[in-house]
C-alpha cells in the first residue's frame, strides 16, 4: 500500500518496496497477480503510484509473500517444537549422551536437568556439531588462519553468552570482549545476537573478530528474512543502489531516521535496547584505539553472514575510513544475497585489491541462492566465492544458479582435493578461486 513514511523509513531512501505478510490476506495475493498497481496492495508498502508491470516479477513477490505467511503461521508451533527438541538434546547430553544412560540415572535418582542459562546448555547447532577447539595445525600467521578462526567464531555465535565466554577464554585462550543481544526497531524484539573477541589483552592484541549469529533452525521469522524480497534504495551508495530490507533492519536500521551516523544511546545502556551496528561499532572503536597495531575481521553463517558483510557497508556509508582501513577481512559461510550489483560496485574499493571478502559456499546449500538473482529481482552476490562440493573439495570455475536453472551446472577449470586446512582464499584467489560476482 502506498506510504508517505509509515513503516518505511523516510530518512533512508526515496524508493523502496517492503513486503508485509502480516498485513496482507487472500484478497491482496489475488490482487497482486492481476494488477500491476502494487501501491494499492495491503501486503506491499511502497511509494504512491508504484507499479510492477512484469507478471513474472509480481509472481516472484507473490511466492515470497505466501512463503512468509506460511512461516509466520507456523511460528509458535515450530518454536515450541524447537524448544522441546533442544531441551531434550541437552537432557541427553547432561546424562551421558544417550537414552540408556539417562534411564540409568533416572533409576538411581540422579537425573541432571538442563539449565538454559548455564555454560553447559548448548544450541541445536552446538549439539549437532560438538567441536569447540581450534585446529592446532593452523597457527597465527598462516594464510588460512583468519578464515579458520572465523568459521569457528561463526559457529560459536549460536550459543548463549556463558558458553561463548567460556569457550573463548578457557579453550581458545583469547579475550572475550562482549556479547550483544540487539534490538530490531521494526520487529519490536531482540532478534540479533553477536559477540566480539580479541587474540590477546590490550595493548598487545593484533586481531579482533566480530561474529554474528545466523538463522536459528526453529525461528520462522528469521527464515522469513531469508525469503523476503523487500528492498530499500541506499542513496549514499550511489543512485539506484538497492539493499535487502530485512537484513538492514536486523543490523539496526532506525524506523525513524534510517542510518544516522550516531544515535543517542549506541550501547543501549539507558533503555536496554542496543542496536547491533551502533553497539558493535562503539566497542570496535574502543578496541582499535587501545590496540594501535590491531586489525579486525567480521564473520557469520547464513543470516549472520549477511549481517557480517553489511556491517562494513554501513561503516562505508558513514565515512568510517579509519575503521575500515584496519579491516582484515569479511568471512561468510552460507550467506544469502544482500543487495544488487550497484551495492557490490560501491563496496569494491573497500573489499577488493586486495580481496578481503570471502564467501564460503557448501554444495547445494539453498541459502546462498536466495533471494534470486535473475533480472526480475536483481539481487546479486559480490566478492570472492569459495565453493566446496559434497566431498568438501574446492571447485574452481563458473557456477550457474541451481535454483534458477533447476539443476546444478558447474564449469570446472581446476579441480583440487582440498579442505579449508590445506588451501587458503588469499593464496588461491588469483589461480582458481575467482568466481563471477553474479554468483
Amino acid at each position: 500500500m502506498a506510504s508517505e513514511g509509515g513503516d518505511a523509513d523516510v530518512g533512508l531512501c526515496g524508493d523502496f518496496m517492503e513486503l508485509r505478510p502480516d498485513k496482507g490476506g487472500v484478497r491482496d495475493l489475488v490482487h497482486l497477480l492481476w494488477s500491476p498497481n502494487v501501491a494499492e496492495n495491503g501486503a506491499v508498502e511502497c511509494p504512491a503510484g508504484t507499479e510492477i508491470g512484469s507478471a513474472r516479477r509480481r509472481w516472484a513477490v507473490f511466492v515470497s509473500l505466501v512463503a512468509q505467511m506460511l512461516l509466520l503461521r507456523a511460528k509458535r508451533p515450530v518454536a515450541l517444537l524447537g524448544r522441546a527438541a533442544e531441551y531434550w538434546m541437552n537432557l541427553l547430553n547432561e546424562n551421558g549422551g544417550g537414552v540408556l544412560p539417562l534411564l540409568a540415572n533416572a533409576l538411581h535418582g540422579k537425573v541432571k536437568m538442563p539449565d538454559r542459562a548455564s555454560l553447559n546448555y548448548r544450541s541445536c547447532i552446538g549439539l549437532l556439531d560438538t567441536r569447540i577447539e581450534l585446529d592446532k595445525m593452523i597457527k597465527p600467521g598462516d594464510s588460512n588462519y583468519h578464515a579458520a578462526l572465523s568459521i569457528m567464531a561463526a559457529k560459536l555465535a549460536y550459543e548463549n553468552e556463558p558458553v561463548i565466554s567460556s569457550v573463548v577464554q578457557n579453550h581458545w585462550h583469547m579475550e572475550f570482549l562482549g556479547f550483544y543481544n540487539c534490538w530490531n526497531d521494526y520487529e519490536g524484539d531482540y532478534t540479533t545476537q553477536a559477540f566480539m573477541l580479541a587474540d590477546a589483552p590490550a595493548p598487545d592484541a593484533t586481531l579482533a573478530v566480530v561474529a554474528f549469529c545466523g538463522t536459528k533452525p526453529f525461528d520462522t521469522e528469521q527464515w522469513c528474512t531469508d525469503v523476503d524480497f523487500s528492498w530499500y534504495e541506499l542513496p549514499g551508495a550511489g543512485a539506484g543502489c538497492r539493499v535487502h530490507g530485512g537484513f538492514m533492519k536486523a543490523l539496526g536500521l532506525q524506523r525513524r531516521g534510517g542510518w544516522p551516523r550516531d544515535v543517542a544511546d549506541p550501547t543501549g545502556a539507558g533503555d536496554g535496547r542496543p542496536f547491533a551496528y551502533y553497539a558493535i561499532r562503539e566497542r570496535l572503536r574502543a578496541f582499535l584505539g587501545g590496540n594501535p597495531g590491531a586489525r579486525f575481521a567480521v564473520a557469520g553463517h547464513s543470516l549472520g553472514g549477511a549481517l557480517a558483510v553489511l556491517f562494513p557497508t554501513v561503516l562505508a556509508l558513514h565515512g568510517e575510513e579509519a575503521v575500515l582501513g584496519r579491516l582484515q577481512g569479511v568471512y561468510t559461510f552460507g550467506q544469502p544475497r544482500v543487495g544488487d550489483q550497484r551495492l557490490g560496485a560501491f563496496m569494491a574499493p573497500y573489499l577488493e585489491n586486495p580481496s578481503r571478502y570471502f564467501r564460503f559456499v557448501y554444495c547445494n546449500d539453498i541459502v546462498p541462492r536466495v533471494p534470486y538473482d535473475d533480472s526480475t529481482l536483481l539481487f546479486k552476490h559480490f566478492g570472492t566465492c569459495l565453493y566446496f562440493d559434497s566431498f568438501y573439495r574446492g571447485q574452481g570455475g563458473v557456477l550457474r544458479n541451481p535454483i534458477n536453472h533447476a539443476h546444478l551446472i558447474t564449469y570446472v577449470r581446476f579441480r583440487r582435493k582440498s579442505t579449508l586446512r590445506r588451501r587458503s582464499p588469499t593464496r588461491t584467489t588469483s589461480r582458481c578461486w575467482r568466481w563471477r560476482p553474479s554468483w
